[in-house]
């Protein structure tokens, strides 16, 4: 409780206070002696009075009696009345509000940032998924299929044979159903197929190597250095080479025979009209039109024989020559 100020000191030279109250109580009974001399009513006082004026309207918001409860003092009126469900409700809504308002402001950077990115991804995904149904719909459907790399094999029979994939969308060919019907053809030896939009279905097939003709009971077999049978006839064919080989396709010698007619040059391969070996190492080769022979010996080094035999038939043809002995390339012999 604050201690109430003390007045100021009355001026130098006025009165004392008993003696103001003496002229005050004698100016009072001359006066009502004049009033009553006169016969009339008390003399009304000239002095005009100043007219009270409230300190603050009782309809003005910042009167003390229109202060908020909560921001009352403690211990008046308005600080005691009950605050309303209403009221602490919008307050709190202010407050939710204003504060929403806060955040935004300050996250601005970085929601449009966000937006950003999501709009990126979603233009990605909408852009794959677009693909996708367009790759797996009949607009990229089979409608050519162009086999490559066929030489012997028959390159129509092939595309007869995968005739079903057409119609068929591209990323949809049945990869299984197109070795089965490759299967088939003995001259395959690998193959791979290739998307080309919007209707084409390119087949790549690698053909096998025929090496000579194995004979038989059932006629000529035509084999690759697999042991592959790719064909059979009564009669051999023509310019392919008779194998004689001891242990069939089955032996080690059979091997060797393979590797070495995979390794010979073109120009002497087609001149080959016979194969002989009896084990890994004693490899023969015949060219027929001279009828001379080339021994070979075993399948090392192949390469560099076949480079040192090709130069050799160059220098010395084999019209002058029975045999070319090249089982060791770096000393051949020629007779």
């Amino acid at each position: 409780m604050r201690r109430p100020t003390p007045l100021p000191p009355p001026p130098a030279g006025s009165p004392p206070a008993s003696a103001r109250r003496d002229d005050d109580g004698r100016r009072r009974a001359r006066e009502d002696r004049l009033g009553e001399g006169s016969g009339s009513t008390a003399r009304e006082d000239t002095t005009e009075l100043a007219p009270v004026v409230p300190l603050a309207a009782a309809s003005d918001p910042a009167a003390p009696d229109s202060v908020p409860p909560d921001r009352a003092a403690p211990g008046s009126a308005a600080a005691d009345e009950p605050i309303s469900l209403a009221t602490v409700w919008r307050a709190a809504w202010a407050r939710r509000r204003a504060l929403r308002s806060e955040v935004r402001r300050f996250t601005g950077r970085q929601r449009r940032r966000r937006m950003l990115g999501l709009g990126v991804a979603a233009s990605l995904a909408l852009l794959v998924l677009g693909s996708l149904g367009a790759a797996y719909s009949p607009l990229f459907a089979v409608e050519d299929i162009t086999v490559v790399g066929a030489s012997e094999l028959d390159a129509v029979a092939v595309e007869e044979a995968l005739a079903d994939q057409l119609g068929t969308p591209l990323p949809l060919v049945d990869d299984s159903a197109v070795k089965a019907a490759l299967i088939a053809f003995p001259l395959v030896e690998s193959y791979a197929l290739e998307a080309r939009p919007p209707h084409e279905l390119v087949v790549r097939v690698v053909e096998r190597t025929p090496i000579g003709l194995i004979s038989s009971e059932a006629g000529y077999t035509l084999v690759d250095a697999a042991g592959v049978a790719l064909s059979t006839t009564e009669k051999p064919a023509a310019g392919r080479p008779l194998l004689e080989i001891r242990g069939g396709t089955d032996s080690e010698a059979f091997d060797a025979v393979g590797q070495v007619m995979r390794t010979l040059p073109e120009t002497i391969r087609v001149q080959v009209t016979a194969v002989s070996a009896s084990t890994p190492d004693d490899v023969t080769l015949t060219l027929g039109e001279t009828d001379t022979d080339i021994v070979w010996g075993s399948a090392d080094e192949s390469a560099l024989k076949a480079v040192v035999l090709e130069t050799t038939m160059a220098a010395r043809p084999p019209a002058d020559v029975s045999v070319y002995d090249v089982s060791s390339p770096d000393a051949i012999v020629v007779r």
